[in-house]
């Protein structure tokens, strides 16, 4: 649902079933604004921000999650995460912290 969102929104998107894919993504594309859904087979989306941020330090990646129990919100803050989304979500809202996220690294690639 997202990607399709996204996609009618003019973004380009790339999708991963899990983490590992993910991952392999990210290296292989240079992709720097990012939704984790925070459960994903394997590794969970905590752990995949960090192994990302380690990376591309400078990347904007941002939490969603149906599971708000599971995760708390600091341990998303301290693996690097932007800001933290629960579903259902509001699109607006992940459109905007998209266009925040994309005015951010402008900003940073003029410095």
């Amino acid at each position: 649902m997202l990607s399709a969102a996204f996609t009618k929104e003019g973004y380009e998107v790339h999708l991963a079933e899990n983490a590992e894919k993910a991952l392999k993504i990210v290296k292989e594309a240079s992709i720097h604004v990012m939704f984790l859904d925070l459960k994903m087979p394997g590794m969970n989306g905590v752990e995949l921000c960090r192994k990302i941020k380690k990376d591309r330090p400078m990347a904007i990646i941002h939490a969603v999650t149906g599971f708000v129990s599971l995760f708390e919100l600091s341990d998303c803050r301290e693996a690097g995460f932007e800001d933290y989304f629960t579903k259902p979500v509001n699109l607006k809202q992940l459109y905007r912290a998209a266009d925040i996220a994309f005015e951010k690294m402008e900003r940073w690639k003029k410095r």
